[in-house]
């Protein structure tokens, strides 16, 4: 079931680059974080509320809170500075190398969660590093 909603959570930020960077044109990168993020905040609560989740917030433990908390400044500075770069770039390049983030976070979850690192990971990491930087660095995106 993983696989589902990490294929819909694919096509939802493909659709988040596409549509943020057409509306972008006449708007400050920070003002259309800022906008979309009042949506965020109203759809992520609803869910909540709709699942009946509230109470268990009080259930969350410290180390927990921290992480999360830590986590949302990460969320909010990377789609900061990916609206930034989407303001200032073709969109195909920005989200192509804004990417690559995939592979820190797959060398982040062998360190830090000791998560199994196995030959196929490293050659798909490997690969979308080397695409991540052909298609970047290439003419068309300058």
């Amino acid at each position: 079931m993983w696989v589902l909603w990490g294929i819909l959570a694919a096509i939802s930020a493909a659709l988040v680059i596409v549509l943020t960077k057409a509306g972008l044109k006449n708007v400050d990168s920070s003002l259309a974080f800022a906008i979309q993020a009042v949506l965020i905040l109203a759809i992520a609560w609803s869910v909540v509320l709709y699942q009946g989740n509230f109470a268990d917030w009080k259930q969350i433990e410290t180390k927990a809170w921290v992480l999360l908390i830590i986590a949302g400044v990460c969320t909010s500075l990377s789609t900061l500075f990916s609206y930034k770069a989407l303001s200032l770039g073709p969109a195909s390049y920005v989200v192509t190398l804004e990417r690559s983030s995939l592979v820190i976070a797959i060398i982040l979850s062998v360190v830090f969660l000791k998560e199994k690192i196995s030959w196929q990971l490293i050659v798909g990491a490997t690969v979308m590093i080397a695409g991540a930087a052909l298609i970047a660095f290439s003419d068309g995106g300058k």
